[in-house]
């Protein structure tokens, strides 16, 4: 089989559309799914700086949506015409995925970041016959079609744009799922954001849906405008004495903070706006040592890392959508489409701040 896909070949080169050949169709438990659209996320963007550790040549892309085409053996329950939306891929029988934790999969770095399926590495080539790496995030959908475990899939109302579902298996299901799983937050706590891109806004978002007060941190004031939007009072980065105007803003300070910036300035200014037993939550990953600063700890606040918002992504997809349908959770308001031909104006328009969320689309035209 060939199609069309987006070829990162070198960690500073452009994107490339190239003709890809899949060797073979669905194993047991995998689907192939003709993707509608995939959101374009700062994971795919991170593998540039991060030289080395992701294998090249590779089809990247991880926020995918589409319709299932083919399926190979028993597959979840899944058919052919069903509409899903994909998220991160897990082992399925580890302690973490039995205990429903399959974010923090055993084998999550190794399906997810470096390599995927190593069993399955020859099934993808270039039109030279060239390997790729072909299953990042255990679907690769920067690309026409992806071949992806069926137990990455969630079936989804076939009514809805299903082209712009992607990033609720990743980016939103990252920053909402922070705040309703991570957090359990609701009416009457309160919520501090700190950095208003796709996660920091999904959580906004999340947080404002669950009746929280919310406060977005922000350093660009069209974002924090947008927070404003979503229904968060806006603080900007640049305000003087930042821990204690987030106390005065939420009444002795906030239950809970989520940092989505990975910088230790705003890390500990969020500890230090929390309330007696706060709790922190982190989303980057530190890649030097983060030093806290005296006291930030004291009193009962904690400070955690929470990948993928601690999400099931079967229960969480359909709450997300069910809140969207409801008017709560206006995803759609943070997305601009791209046709997948444009995928280096939308990494550069997405590095440059200039859109929230790009969402590619192989066929079509972006608005």
């Amino acid at each position: 089989m060939r199609f069309g896909a987006a070829v990162l070949r070198s960690y500073e080169s452009r994107f490339a559309i190239e003709e890809v050949i899949l060797d073979s169709g669905p194993d047991d438990g995998e689907i192939l799914v003709r993707i509608a659209g995939c959101g374009m996320c700062g994971t795919d963007l991170a593998v540039r700086r991060s030289a080395g550790r992701s294998p090249l040549p590779a089809v990247l892309g991880h926020e995918g949506s589409g319709v299932v085409v083919e399926t190979g053996g028993p597959a979840n329950g899944l058919h052919v015409g069903d509409h899903v939306v994909l998220s991160f891929d897990s082992c399925g029988h580890c302690r973490s995925c039995l205990g429903a934790a399959p974010a923090y999969c055993d084998s999550f770095a190794s399906l997810n970041l470096f390599g995927g399926r190593a069993e399955r590495a020859g099934r993808f080539t270039d039109a030279g016959g060239g390997k790729l790496a072909a299953r990042w995030f255990g679907q690769s959908s920067f690309a026409e079609y992806a071949m992806v475990p069926a137990r990455n899939a969630v079936r989804v109302d076939p009514s809805l744009p299903v082209e712009l579902l992607g990033p609720l298996g990743c980016g939103f299901l990252t920053g909402a799922g922070a705040v309703l799983n991570s957090f359990g937050a609701g009416p009457g706590d309160t919520v501090a954001v700190f950095g208003a891109g796709a996660v920091g806004l999904a959580a906004v978002m999340a947080a404002t849906a669950a009746g929280a007060l919310t406060v977005a941190v922000d350093r660009h004031p069209e974002r924090l405008s947008l927070a404003e939007r979503l229904g968060a009072i806006p603080l900007p980065v640049a305000s003087a004495g930042l821990p204690d105007r987030l106390r005065r803003l939420t009444d002795g300070g906030a239950r809970y903070a989520l940092d989505t910036t990975g910088s230790a300035r705003l890390i500990n200014d969020a500890l230090l706006g929390l309330r007696p037993t706060g709790h922190l939550g982190l989303v980057v990953r530190q890649h030097t040592a983060l030093p806290i600063e005296p006291g930030a700890l004291d009193r009962g606040r904690k400070v955690s890392h929470i990948c993928e918002g601690d999400a099931v992504p079967g229960l969480l997809i359909p709450r997300l959508i069910g809140l969207w349908q409801a008017g709560r959770f206006p995803f759609d308001q943070l997305i601009r489409t791209y046709p997948l031909a444009d995928i280096n104006e939308a990494e550069r328009d997405c590095a440059a701040g200039r859109v929230v969320k790009p969402v590619l689309l192989p066929e079509g035209t972006g608005r």
